[in-house]
């Protein structure tokens, strides 16, 4: 096919002609291929007139990458299937169904802490938590509050040994953006802080009412220009602010909090490394369990397309499948293996967890694949009146994937790669 579309472009026709030359060709070898596939989305009667219209239109540019079928697996209408592309965020699709594969639907997220009333040190590790905010931070502190008599804390230590320190996530710039969000072992509200200018008083205050903002970040806020918004921390303040909050909360419960938030190794990491016994210390411990299933966050990972979820979810993935510190190479690993081994792709090509690298290369036939294989979630999308669906954008690409819902109530997954 490729061929015959290579000699069309010698021959001396005007380039309006030539398109439709290549479509008609690519028709036809839609049908040959396919065997009873259409080559013309308005015969595809059992998918809504909105449904048959946006994908005349997608086709009507002749690059195109689309592939509709049924829910067996029938090709309907193929372009260019097995060319591959940059899926921007629908690869989220792959990162979501590959911890679901993993873990199980019903797992949650862990945080373990403890408390040396020796010492007064209060220890807490990170375990890649994606959804570690000031609510369940919040509602962390009161459980320990509860449940270890603790008056005094001169110390908060922040474990961030599960993750490799200087992972950087190809795709990522360096702005203070939250689209640049960066992962960490433990990081609070996605490490970025959500503010507005008091009209009253003419300060600035926190964007949400369970969010205290904290003094020492008004002067990088000022630095922004920005009078309201969500922006990244600075580096250096990212794995401190989930320990500042606690001192916060904790303070706000009664605790008297009279020391500095470090970062350190959580007593059983710095015992394993100075060869000391386990019975040295008088650790009093509890470990938060998210209060989302996993199900829940990959819901959330794909209706607010989180770049941070998504990259989190993969890391921690790596570490848990591998062994800590998490890295980037070990998340990859573990989709790259998903896809040949439960999908079936070949020749593949990811190179981080959200689709915000142009490296990562899918085809329009392996998205299909992953389609069928995540149907059972398919009510975890988005939803129009006639389609579930995820979307992808980055500068000069376009995609979209998920199931037009039909008029005989099936789902018809379908992607289209631009």
């Amino acid at each position: 096919m490729t061929r015959y579309l290579q000699r069309l472009n010698t021959i001396f026709f005007p380039q309006s002609v030539k398109t439709v030359l290549s479509a008609v060709l690519i028709g036809l070898w839609t049908v040959a291929a396919h065997g009873d596939a259409v080559n013309d989305p308005d015969r595809l009667t059992m998918l809504s007139k909105p449904d048959r219209t946006a994908l005349k239109q997608a086709a009507a540019h002749p690059d195109t990458g689309i592939l509709v079928t049924s829910d067996q697996g029938r090709v309907l209408f193929a372009r260019y299937p097995d060319v591959p592309r940059v899926p921007a965020s629908i690869l989220k699709l792959l990162t979501g169904l590959a911890a679901l594969n993993q873990w199980g639907e019903d797992y949650r997220f862990s945080t373990p802490a403890g408390y040396d009333p020796d010492e007064r040190i209060l220890y807490v590790k990170g375990m890649g938590d994606p959804l570690f905010v000031s609510e369940v931070i919040r509602d962390f502190c009161r459980q320990l509050t509860e449940t270890i008599h603790m008056p005094e804390v001169k110390k908060i230590v922040m474990d961030q040994s599960w993750f490799d320190p200087d992972i950087d996530i190809p795709g990522t710039g360096r702005s203070l953006n939250p689209y640049d969000a960066t992962t960490g072992a433990l990081c609070a509200n996605f490490n970025t802080i959500h503010f507005t200018r008091d009209p009253a008083s003419q300060t600035f205050v926190s964007a949400e009412p369970q969010t205290p903002l904290l003094e020492m970040f008004i002067t990088d806020i000022r630095k922004t220009g920005l009078t309201q918004g969500r922006v990244l921390l600075e580096k250096a303040a990212r794995p401190l602010y989930p320990g500042l909050l606690m001192a916060r909360f904790l303070e706000e419960l009664g605790v008297d909090v009279t020391g500095p938030v470090e970062t350190g190794l959580f007593p059983d990491a710095a015992r394993q490394d100075s060869g000391s016994s386990p019975d040295d210390s008088p650790l009093e411990t509890l470990t938060l369990t998210s209060p989302w299933t996993l199900k829940q966050v990959v819901e959330k990972l794909l209706a607010f397309s989180n770049n941070f979820i998504a990259n989190q979810v993969m890391l921690s993935l790596g570490a848990h499948r591998y062994g800590p510190p998490a890295t980037l190479d070990k998340g990859v690993k573990v989709l790259a293996q998903f896809a040949e081994e439960r999908l079936g792709w070949k020749d593949v090509q990811i190179a981080e967890g959200s689709g915000l690298s142009r490296n990562t290369r899918v085809t329009p036939a392996q998205m299909e694949t992953l389609l069928m294989a995540f149907m059972p979630y398919h009510e975890l999308l988005r939803r129009t009146d006639t389609q579930y669906y995820k979307t992808g954008t980055l500068t000069g690409v376009r995609t979209r994937a998920g199931y037009f819902i039909g008029t005989d109530a099936r789902l018809y997954p379908f992607v289209i790669m631009q």
